[in-house]
């Protein structure tokens, strides 16, 4: 099964057949909106879809659920997770209505949930390339064969809290350290997708300049705009990498965990461990 996680513009499920819908309690909450789940259309793939922000966008990017989220999908079977990002363009090549399928992050975020883990339980875990290079292939692959869309592969996705935009010092700030790419919620999502030892990749659809440009001043209404212009695009993307993906993973997600827990197991507090016990089973 393989988790598709729609961003601002995609709140509808792509075409699957044999639909259906499972509402999932999780020890972290309710997910953003109840999974659909179904089969792509043409395929034998199943598919489980979650919009990020809720079927109403009623989900502010701090106040997400992120956490239970990707343990629905964990709990599910996922093995791999596609994502959708909004996002502002840093880079004066990278036009709105560009696709970006980014390999690296910078987190600015400062009130959010980034660990299934704590509570008696360390865990140390690498992050370094924060997105799953065999997934992000076939994004990038179907973006370049499937979209008439400029498509660029590689570069960084600074996440900032919002849910304001930047000031005009922040975005010039991010030009100078180099970063591509702005937007609002890839972090904690590629956290604890890796904690979850599940593939996480994104293709993010450039809606805006940012603030950084003298003649710009990013707007939600050119942000929707330009989402729901993205929003096809995207879909072809996801679609045409469900078909290509392999049956069995050759990365190293699926055994992220090994060697990461730092607490002898007989001192982690029983309530701890029920709630991450599928995450853990196989290392404890």
């Amino acid at each position: 099964m393989i988790g598709f996680i729609g961003g601002s513009g995609i709140y509808e499920a792509l075409p699957l057949t044999d639909v259906r819908e499972r509402e999932i309690e999780t020890p972290f909450g309710e997910p953003s909106a109840p999974v659909t789940i179904g089969t792509y259309e043409g395929t034998e793939t199943e598919v489980a879809f979650i919009p990020r922000h809720g079927r109403h966008h009623q989900y502010s990017p701090t106040d997400l659920p992120y956490r239970a989220n990707i343990y629905a999908f964990k709990t599910l079977g996922v093995e791999r997770v596609i994502a959708s990002n909004a996002v502002g363009s840093l880079r004066k090549e990278i036009e709105p209505r560009t696709l970006v399928v980014p390999d690296q992050l910078f987190d600015r975020t400062r009130h959010r949930e980034y660990s299934f883990f704590g509570e008696g339980m360390v865990v140390h875990q690498g992050f370094a390339e924060p997105f799953c290079p065999e997934l992000s292939k076939e994004l990038q692959n179907a973006a370049v064969t499937e979209t008439d869309a400029s498509v660029k592969g590689g570069g960084t996705y600074v996440t900032i809290e919002g849910p304001q935009f930047s000031t005009r010092a922040e975005s010039e700030f991010y030009r100078e350290q180099g970063f591509d790419i702005i937007g609002m919620t890839a972090i904690p999502e590629a956290k604890l997708a890796r904690e979850a030892e599940l593939c996480y990749a994104t293709v993010a659809g450039v809606t805006d300049w940012d603030v950084w440009k003298t003649d710009s001043q990013v707007s939600l209404e050119e942000v929707l705009e330009n989402a729901s212009h993205n929003e096809a695009a995207i879909q072809d993307v996801v679609g045409a990498a469900i078909e290509s993906l392999s049956e069995t993973r050759s990365c190293e997600c699926g055994s992220a965990l090994e060697g990461t827990i730092n607490t002898d197991p007989e001192h982690i507090p029983e309530s701890t461990l029920e709630s991450v016990e599928p995450l853990v089973e196989d290392y404890l």
